[in-house]
């Protein structure tokens, strides 16, 4: 069997896969919800894409997935919207998260995500974990953008400052303030942390109080993370995230 048959095989069985799956892509239930998938790309904490995330999309399971439109057409009275960072994870790139986070030496230099940390202690903190809500299609990392706003370009040759500078000084975001960038490790990421303005704290109310009216609970320690515990079957993925 010649090499482009079985990447023809390959690419069949994953389309398979991936149709027999309860996953669906947001866009698909949404398409004004705005994404921003950092794993797909350099713009996160490992510096790399994650293994498994062969295309910028956001997948969940249905419910979830129907529970954010019902967030987005809220927050559309108010000219604004969800932008989504992170949705469905395969349970590779978990697994690949993981082992970043025992690597004593990273290829790349992202300590602007924990300015103010021990990279060893993040198991410990509970920001980085074996296993993940993310991979059972529920979870989401998001935020809140004004309706219609660019989400500006990642430039991996400029030296962007801490995730918990002034907002001017982070990495370029179209997200309205909320103390800290995304994952951000670091207790001012504390959804209710007192270490934030006035205004960043009312900006992270308006995403927490919008996401808990549709059943979604928040991880305390990132502002960004919501889960729908009500449709989760325990049962994780590590079905790629294929173009659409």
């Amino acid at each position: 069997m010649t090499r482009a048959v079985i990447a023809l095989v390959m690419m069949a069985l994953a389309t398979s896969a991936q149709a027999a799956s309860p996953l669906v892509y947001l866009r698909d239930i949404d398409p004004s919800i705005a994404q921003d998938m950092r794993y797909a790309g350099r713009d996160n904490f490992t510096g790399k894409a994650l293994p498994g995330y062969n295309a910028p999309e956001c997948m969940l399971l249905r419910p979830v997935a129907l529970a954010l439109q019902r967030v987005q057409a809220e927050l559309t009275a108010a000219n604004l919207s969800l932008k989504v960072y992170d949705c469905y994870r395969p349970a590779r790139a978990t697994g690949a998260m993981a082992a970043w986070a025992r690597d004593p030496k990273p290829a790349v230099d992202t300590t602007r995500f924990y300015p103010a940390l021990d990279k060893s202690k993040l198991f410990a903190l509970g920001y980085i974990s074996n296993f993940s809500a993310h991979s059972r299609g529920v979870a989401v990392d998001l935020t809140i953008v004004p309706r219609g706003s660019a989400n500006p370009a990642f430039d991996a040759n400029v030296n962007y400052g801490p995730c918990t500078a002034p907002q001017a000084q982070r990495a370029s975001d179209n997200s309205l303030d909320m103390g800290t960038g995304y994952d951000c490790f670091d207790t001012r990421s504390h959804t209710r942390s007192a270490a934030i303005s006035a205004a960043q704290a009312a900006n992270r109310r308006v995403l927490l109080d919008a996401m808990q009216k549709h059943g979604f609970s928040n991880y305390k320690r990132e502002w960004w993370h919501f889960s729908l515990n009500s449709a989760d079957s325990g049962v994780a993925y590590d079905l790629p995230v294929a173009p659409r």
